[in-house]
């Protein structure tokens, strides 16, 4: 069994653990709360992509109505994979989504999930351990911090064919909700690429319906 405190060494076949290089200089922000320092919540742009290009692909619908003003800059500028952005962007498009394109069905959000982690597998190769699931699942784990400078999601028990996660992504209800669909679509094509088959899941707590947190179980064959 393993346990995400005790793994924070280096990953096998040379991956290695990001550490503290978080941050680009310059690319970050921080703001002060009650006298301290504190950093903004970023994504990685292999991430926040996916919602500019989904946004982009419905010139349609009048985005407008859902974004700020400082999101709107990003729907005509080149994402680089490798740079950080603003979270809170990501949620509004997000939210945005969720409503003008997937009509709030979570079933279509977890497929998006498990669609769009194709150019995260292609960007970062190692993530994948062929013909070993729970590897591939604590690279992830280790290699969290490449893609959010948060504790977004943590890995906290895991089995051969079996794994909780804690899944906060600090949001509002309705996009927390989706982020933790897309998750699961996310992790069920990780494990699949890795060789799991029937990947199963269940929430065994939701943070949206009042729960104290997210819990994500999901089983393999």
């Amino acid at each position: 069994m393993y346990y995400n405190d005790s793994y924070t060494g280096e990953m096998m076949d040379g991956v290695r653990h990001p550490g503290g290089a978080l941050f680009r200089r310059g690319r970050t922000k921080s703001s002060v709360v009650s006298g301290k320092a504190t950093l903004e919540k970023n994504i990685k742009g292999v991430l926040f992509v996916d919602y500019v290009r989904m946004i982009k692909s419905r010139k349609d619908i009048d985005w407008g109505k859902h974004l700020m003003p400082d999101d709107l800059p990003f729907l005509k500028q080149k994402i680089i994979d490798t740079e950080w952005y603003p979270f809170a962007s990501s949620e509004r498009m997000g939210v945005a989504i969720v409503n003008e394109i997937a009509g709030g069905d979570m079933e279509a959000v977890r497929l998006w999930g498990y669609v769009s982690i194709d150019n995260l597998i292609a960007a970062n190769n190692a993530l994948i351990c062929d013909g070993n699931p729970r590897e591939s699942l604590m690279r992830f784990q280790v290699l969290r911090s490449s893609f959010f400078n948060f504790m977004a999601i943590d890995l906290k028990v895991i089995y051969d064919t079996y794994a909780k996660l804690e899944i906060c992504y600090g949001m509002g209800p309705v996009a927390e909700e989706a982020a933790s669909y897309q998750a699961v679509g996310f992790f069920q094509k990780l494990l699949e690429k890795s060789g799991a088959k029937d990947v199963n899941y269940t929430f065994t707590g939701k943070s949206w319906a009042g729960n104290p947190a997210t819990i994500l179980e999901l089983t393999w064959k």
